[in-house]
């Protein structure tokens, strides 16, 4: 059981009701509101979101994370555009898509980040477009099919640990998430690529050692360390906070390993700061 401690984060209604807002008057979905984000009224002050297509029931069911699992809703064909609207009325010059895992789509939905990064693109001139994307199953077509459509970053997260995945991850495999990210260099190398894991799963300091050496393997441009936080006593078991201390040495270890920019905090997710981690993948 983990220690007492306390993190603190600023919540303004008025700031998140009014993004939320916007996005519900389109159909869409973020993934701020739906895994209980704690930076959504930093990022709803800066006019800024995560938006999550192909709805908002996964077919997978991991242990740390706050989405429902449910039998997903059919896919939404207008969702493309109003995603694209949605960022131009936020005036957004970034726009990160992520996804729910829908593993029971041929393509794994594929073709809708597809269709989505080209109408952001059509619409928000001059925008960048980072897309957060599922493995896919380990679909190298379906990850052509995104990858054609020439995203600035494609985020795949792998995490955790190889060691927890059959308790955090147990519908994944640690070997195919790097896949995909190698997979990704590989084919575009024009093209930056992003990671994420969490830490406080009970994890060891060589674990996490050995987790960033394969990262860097992957040739992976950024990465990003956060705090996992337990969203119920249904989801995995919160073991550890870690320190201010062990998130410097974390950086210190992946800056030290060759990766282009890191990003460690406690509060540090996915789409955190994307912008200017985008700016200095590109340096």
């Amino acid at each position: 059981m983990a220690e007492q401690y306390k993190i603190k984060v600023r919540y303004n209604a008025n700031e998140v009701g009014e993004v939320e807002g916007l996005i519900h008057s389109l159909n869409l979905n973020t993934v701020c509101a739906e895994a209980n984000c704690p930076n959504i009224s930093e990022c709803s002050k800066k006019r800024t979101a995560t938006f999550m297509i192909l709805g908002k029931y996964c077919t997978r069911n991991c242990s740390f994370c706050n989405v429902q699992h449910n039998r997903p809703v059919p896919v939404d064909e207008n969702e493309p555009t109003n995603v694209a609207l949605a960022a131009k009325k936020l005036g957004l010059r970034h726009v990160v898509v992520t996804s729910v895992t829908r593993d029971d789509l041929s393509d794994g939905g594929a073709e809708q980040f597809r269709k989505t990064i080209l109408e952001i693109k059509r619409i928000c001139e001059g925008a960048t477009v980072e897309v957060l994307i599922p493995d896919f199953l380990g679909n190298t077509a379906a990850l052509d099919t995104v990858l054609s459509a020439s995203p600035d970053v494609l985020n795949h997260n792998v995490e955790t640990v190889k060691e927890l995945y059959h308790k955090v991850r147990p519908q994944a495999v640690y070997e195919r998430s790097l896949d995909v990210l190698k997979y990704c260099k590989r084919t575009h190398p024009e093209i930056l690529t992003k990671t994420g894991f969490m830490v406080g799963l009970g994890e060891s300091l060589e674990q996490i050692k050995q987790l960033i050496s394969d990262i860097k393997a992957a040739e992976v441009d950024i990465l990003t360390i956060g705090q996992y936080l337990r969203p119920s006593k249904q989801h995995a078991e919160l073991i550890r906070y870690a320190t201010e201390s062990d998130f410097l040495e974390y950086k210190r270890i992946a800056e030290e390993a060759g990766i282009k920019y890191v990003v460690s905090m406690p509060l540090a997710r996915s789409s955190y700061k994307s912008y200017e981690a985008l700016l200095a993948g590109r340096k």
